[in-house]
């Protein structure tokens, strides 16, 4: 008797939730383009990741200079698609999480355990992602750790889905279904309850409904719009169209955004103060330079993104002093590894380690200009990091030591 009630509930849910846009094609297609924005940024977020907490293994690429402007900006775009993307996936599946019993076999159990874990990762992932990218941070939990260790379990989750459905997927994956595996036929088997072919005709030309194609449409103009508005904070060809993106190019002191300001850093007074000096050390050997001084050694200027964490990123034009011509006064060589601290009084990034790959490159500045002025106080005058390749997290800002490893 359970049995049967439970087989009317069902039977009853599909045919209130019956929908000619609802079918295992369309949730393919939507599930084939969230799985392209969730590849892309696992893989670009676990390369940010490495930068900032590098494995042993890690490598660090310094060319081409807007390598992490691009993957960090892919990383935040496509964060950004996925939202439409996986509320419409949602959709298209829901009234099958509401079928009975909730557990009918293992298999059955391990599915609907992926897709829970999944869909509450996703949406936490895709929404404290998003906030963050406003640097906003209304939740006790720290934002870096919480999203890298996310990323692995909605990746775990989502290959687990993936090879529990695997055959539903290889079945629907073209245009056409095969016979005999058309939506709603049969139920027990095939997840769909909308009891129209995806293929047919009818699919389509529903009166008064949306067809799958019409939704797949209006789900890739949403995705569109939600990209083009916003992408433009990472991508100059798009700055125009980014009405809604938090950072803007071309705004901000000297046309370049800022994050922290020199009054949030507590620098403002010892970035001012007239006795400022960088000091360089390496081993037993120390020496201090004024800002003069630093100006009196050959200056080098180079066209460098400042690419940061939340997206969005900038070209300027760099000018300072080599930090390979910096530490070789000191008796350092240009491979050395260097840490570098800045007048800040506390936070993560107070002090930075450089590979040797960034203190080899050329490009790698102590940067006392920006776009053809002197440092703006929030871009870290008196004096600043900027290197190929390097997040703008660890770009540091109001130096006051340099120390080689």
């Amino acid at each position: 008797m359970q049995k049967l009630d439970g087989q009317k509930i069902t039977e009853a849910l599909a045919a209130k939730f019956a929908s000619p846009t609802r079918s295992t094609r369309l949730t393919v297609v939507l599930g084939r383009w969230l799985g392209i924005t969730f590849t892309i940024c696992f893989f670009t977020g676990l390369f940010s990741h490495g930068l900032q907490n590098p494995p042993s293994w890690m490598f660090f690429p310094t060319s081409p200079v807007w390598i992490y402007q691009l993957t960090q900006g892919l990383h935040v775009t496509a964060g950004i698609a996925a939202i439409p993307l996986l509320l419409a996936k949602l959709w298209s599946v829901y009234p099958e999480l509401l079928t009975w019993p909730p557990v009918k076999s293992f298999v059955h159990g391990l599915e609907r355990a992926s897709i829970a874990l999944f869909i509450a990762s996703s949406l936490l992932q895709l929404t404290t992602g998003l906030i963050n990218t406003y640097k906003w941070y209304p939740w006790p939990f720290p934002f870096r750790e919480t999203h890298y260790w996310l990323a692995w379990v909605i990746w775990g989750s989502l290959l687990l889905h993936v090879a529990v459905k695997l055959p539903a997927i290889a079945a629907h994956w073209r245009r056409r279904s095969p016979k005999g595996l058309a939506v709603g036929r049969p139920a027990a088997k095939d997840p769909d309850t909308s009891g129209v072919d995806p293929s047919s005709d009818a699919a389509a030309t529903d009166p008064g409904r949306w067809s799958r194609r019409g939704f797949l449409a209006a789900v890739a103009a949403a995705t569109g719009v939600v990209v083009v508005t916003t992408a433009g904070q990472s991508f100059s060809w798009l700055a125009p169209a980014s009405l809604f993106a938090p950072r803007k190019m071309g705004t901000g002191p000297q046309g370049v955004p800022v994050n922290r300001t020199a009054a949030d850093a507590k620098v403002t007074k010892l970035a001012k103060s007239p006795t400022w000096v960088l000091m360089v050390r390496s081993g037993s050997s120390s020496l201090s330079f004024t800002l003069e001084e630093l100006r009196a050694m050959p200056q080098h200027s180079h066209e460098l993104p400042i690419a940061c964490v939340e997206g969005w990123s900038q070209m300027a034009t760099w000018r300072g002093v080599r930090v390979q011509d910096l530490i070789a006064v000191v008796g350092a060589p240009a491979g050395s590894e260097l840490r570098f601290t800045s007048l800040e009084p506390e936070g993560a990034y107070r002090t930075m380690n450089m590979p040797a790959e960034y203190t080899r490159d050329e490009k790698t500045l102590v940067a006392l200009e920006l776009n053809g002025s002197v440092l703006d106080l929030d871009h870290g005058y008196p004096a600043r990091i900027i290197a190929p390749g390097r997040p703008g997290v660890l770009q540091t800002k109001w130096l006051h030591s340099v120390e080689v490893l």
